[in-house]
């Protein structure tokens, strides 16, 4: 058992460990951002978050809709495989492959297309939703720089989650990496207009955002290309995409871009839940958030791998080894997270100082508070993104997304105000609520997956890709 347990792991880890690396490289990206964004002035940082607020939420809806590829791409490469070894059909599978491709390619540019267009909108109604003018109006000067970079974002996700489903994601890292640089290095030249550039003080940050955007797709379009086993496959004409796997994948990708809105919507209102208590309680919020949020990408990271490895265990019919991925991917959250736990329990003010060096000791006593309930709390954030990733492999995206819909804002959102305002616990209510809500999303995530594998009814192969 404990052979099998680590045969396993290991097989799991090889996909998993450059998935957490490359998330916490995206998280670094982020962070240099707003780093930068601070060194200019409150109002300055103020609109420049709002507007990667808005961004991210079109972004990660945008990317939602092509996370499926990468479950799509494994199980026909799995066919692939299989075809090669009894002779026959090789050549089929790997055209489908190509034509998920190409599929993938031609969503992500309609759904870049249309954030594009999107951002800008919104930038422009900020005024008439209560937001300072001046911060409005820088937002809205930097959304219209972010706007040009969702195009390339997108692209380069398409090709990661070709690149994954194929278990080939080891360039990812490496672009990550680098854009990390680059990004720091654009920032500071565009906002101050060194070497001849123009000074464009927060409008740079945009600019810098989209022009790296644009570099690592086209460093990973470039990698993917130089890849033998990749190339032949790498297909990005959206003219010649088959309507039927375009609507599939669309199917598909909703449900998932709906869930991550959903999510990202949930964490959204507790902040401004938490904002209602004073300066003390959102900063002690957005502090243990932040570190709830980095750590969260390794539960990104196991379920993408999970969720890749179930998508080729059921294409070969191997139902038994798809079960046994959860437990491995669960036994492997569970480590780490009970890793951090340890290191927030034994030192938490030294955890804590990074974010809330020049905060006043209510923010900092009120953060402690929070960090005691993050570490249990993210247990449960890992396992139910584990479960999403899971029933994500069986092509079950929408019961995915009505239990996230149930276990956000069914549970989660009425326990958090009835223990923050009703018991009057304030900040910890409210991160006690999350933590009942996300604990409840993930037993009925599992539940679900676990009920569809003994019943075999949502194990078979779409009729699309049967």
């Amino acid at each position: 058992m404990l052979t099998t347990v680590i045969r396993d792991a290991r097989a799991l880890a090889v996909l998993a460990v450059p998935l957490i690396l490359t998330q916490l490289a995206q998280v670094a990206l982020t962070t240099t951002d707003t780093v930068m964004m601070g060194l200019l002035s409150t109002e300055e940082l103020a609109a420049g978050g709002l507007a990667i607020v808005i961004f991210n939420q079109v972004r990660t809806m945008g990317v939602g809709l092509v996370t499926s590829v990468g479950n799509q791409i494994a199980a026909a490469a799995a066919r692939a495989e299989q075809a090669a070894e009894h002779g026959a059909g090789a050549d089929a599978a790997r055209e489908e492959v190509r034509s998920v491709v190409r599929a993938a390619f031609a969503v992500a540019t309609a759904a870049g297309i249309v954030g594009a267009l999107l951002l800008p909108a919104i930038g422009y109604a900020l005024p008439h939703l209560g937001q300072d003018a001046a911060v409005a109006d820088r937002a809205q000067r930097m959304l219209l720089a972010l706007a040009p970079g969702l195009l390339p974002c997108l692209w380069f996700q398409a090709i990661r989650q070709f690149t994954v489903g194929m278990r080939r994601p080891q360039a990812l890292l490496r672009i990550t990496l680098a854009s990390v640089a680059v990004n720091a290095g654009l920032n500071w030249v565009l906002i101050h207009g060194t070497w001849g550039m123009p000074k464009l003080g927060l409008v740079g940050v945009g600019a810098a955002t989209s022009t790296v955007y644009l570099l690592t797709f086209a460093a990973l379009y470039a990698s993917a290309r130089r890849d033998d086993e990749l190339a032949p496959l790498l297909s990005l004409n959206p003219l010649k995409a088959d309507a039927a796997t375009v609507k599939r994948l669309v199917a598909l990708g909703v449900p998932i871009a709906a869930t991550y809105g959903s999510e990202a919507g949930f964490f959204s209102l507790t902040a401004l839940l938490a904002g209602s208590f004073g300066p003390a309680a959102l900063a002690a919020h957005t502090a243990v958030n932040q570190l709830v949020y980095i750590v969260f990408q390794v539960a990104v990271g196991l379920s993408h791998a999970a969720s890749i490895n179930v998508s080729r265990e059921i294409a070969l019919g191997h139902h038994e080894r798809a079960r046994r991925l959860m437990t491995t991917a669960l036994a492997c959250a569970a480590c780490v997270m009970g890793a951090v736990a340890a290191v927030y329990l034994a030192v938490p003010r030294l955890v804590l100082r990074p974010f809330l060096e020049a905060a006043d000791g209510n923010a900092v006593d009120t953060a402690t508070h929070l960090l005691f309930v993050a570490a249990a709390l993210q247990f449960f954030d890992c396992a139910q993104n584990i479960g999403v990733g899971l029933l994500r492999g069986l092509d079950d995206t929408k019961g995915g997304f009505r239990i996230t819909l149930v276990g956000y804002w069914a549970i989660g959102l009425p326990a958090s105000c009835i223990l923050a305002f009703a018991c009057g616990w304030d900040a910890v209510g409210l991160w006690l609520g999350l933590l009942t809500g996300l604990a409840a999303t993930a037993v009925l995530l599992l539940r679900r997956f676990t009920s569809a594998l003994a019943a075999g009814a949502a194990v078979r192969p779409s009729a699309a890709t049967a």
